[in-house]
């Protein structure tokens, strides 16, 4: 009886072309601060959902939401400033 068999290759996860690239993490580095507020606003919901929402929680995701907002907007201002020919 002959068995049939698979044949692996190496584990490539340390692999050059798996590793992001430095603009990448420049990328990521610049757009930390918004992934932050959307952990805190994420963090503000999940804890609405654990009870009945009281005042406290509609103004902690009021405010999470407003931070939200304010990083998303200067980085898409910082963003429009970098490129010419883009804005007023």
């Amino acid at each position: 009886m002959d068995h049939i068999v698979t044949v692996q290759h190496a584990v490539t996860a340390f692999a050059e072309w798996l590793e992001p690239t430095d603009a990448e993490l420049d990328a990521i580095d610049a757009e930390m601060p918004l992934i932050l507020a959307d952990v805190d606003l994420l963090d503000a919901q999940i804890i609405a959902l654990d009870h009945p929402t009281n005042e406290v929680d509609q103004t902690r995701i009021r405010r999470a939401r407003r931070r939200v907002l304010t990083v998303r907007r200067e980085l898409v201002n910082r963003t429009a400033d970098g490129m010419p020919g883009v804005g007023a």
